[in-house]
C-alpha cells in the first residue's frame, strides 16, 4: 500500500462521457480555485487510479462501457477511499439512491446549479481530509505499538482495561516502581499526554482492547 501523506493536493476527478459537461465543470471548478482532472470514461479513470490519491470524484451514473455504478463498485474492491458524488439524469435516481446505501456521499440531478455542486464538492473534500487524517493517526499508532517491548505491551494492556499500578504489579509480579517506569515509557512511546488520549488511540486501532 502506498504511504499516506498529510498534505497531498486535493484534486476533483470528473468522470463523464459528455465532453460539454466536462468542459463546463473544468471552467467552474478552476474558476473557484480547485484543481480538476477529467476523464471520458470509467476505464480511463481506473487506468490511473492510485490508493494515495486525495480529493473526490464526480461520477456520471450512466456511461457507455463501464457504468458509474460499476466503477463505484470497482473502487470499493480496490479500497479507494475518495468520496464520490454521482451525477444523474431523472431516470437514474433509483440507481443513485442504491449507490448512497453502498457508501456514496450524495447525488445531484441534471441540470444542477453551480452553488449546489460546489457545496457537495466542498463537503466531499472535507470528508476526505478528515478520513485521511484519521488513517494517518491509526497508522502512526500501529507503528508506535510495534515499537513497544513485550513488557511495555503487557503493562499497556492492563492500563487499557483500567488496572491501577499496584494491580498491574501484582498481575505481572513486578514492583510498583517498575510499573511506573514502564508506564512512563509507554506514554512517551505512544505520544500520549494523558490516559484518556492513550486509551483513545489504542482502541481506535484495536477495538477489542477494552475487552481483554
Amino acid at each position: 500500500m502506498s504511504e499516506l501523506h498529510p498534505a497531498l493536493e486535493q484534486i476533483i476527478h470528473v468522470v463523464d462521457d459528455d465532453e460539454a459537461l466536462r468542459d463546463s465543470m473544468t471552467w467552474m471548478l478552476e474558476g473557484n480555485n480547485y484543481k480538476v482532472l477529467t476523464y471520458e470514461s470509467a476505464e480511463a479513470f481506473l487506468e490511473g487510479c492510485r490508493p494515495d490519491m486525495a480529493g473526490c470524484i464526480v461520477l456520471d451514473v450512466r456511461m457507455p462501457g463501464m457504468s458509474g455504478l460499476e466503477m463505484f463498485e470497482e473502487l470499493g474492491r480496490r479500497r479507494c477511499t475518495l468520496p464520490v458524488v454521482f451525477i444523474t439524469g431523472h431516470g437514474d435516481v433509483p440507481m443513485a439512491v442504491s449507490a448512497l446505501k453502498k457508501g456514496a456521499v450524495d447525488f445531484i440531478e441534471k441540470p444542477f446549479s453551480e452553488r449546489d455542486m460546489l457545496r457537495l464538492i466542498e463537503q466531499c473534500l472535507t470528508l476526505e481530509r478528515e478520513s485521511r487524517s484519521k488513517r494517518l493517526q491509526e497508522a502512526d499508532t500501529a507503528r508506535r505499538l510495534d515499537h513497544l517491548t513485550q513488557r511495555e505491551r503487557e503493562v499497556l494492556d492492563l492500563i487499557i482495561v483500567g488496572k491501577l499500578n499496584k494491580q498491574i504489579a501484582d498481575v505481572l509480579g513486578i514492583s510498583i516502581k517498575t510499573v511506573e517506569v514502564h508506564r512512563a515509557r509507554v506514554m512517551e512511546k505512544m505520544g500520549a499526554s494523558s490516559l484518556a488520549e492513550l486509551v483513545q488511540h489504542v482502541v481506535t486501532v484495536e477495538p477489542g482492547a477494552l475487552l481483554r
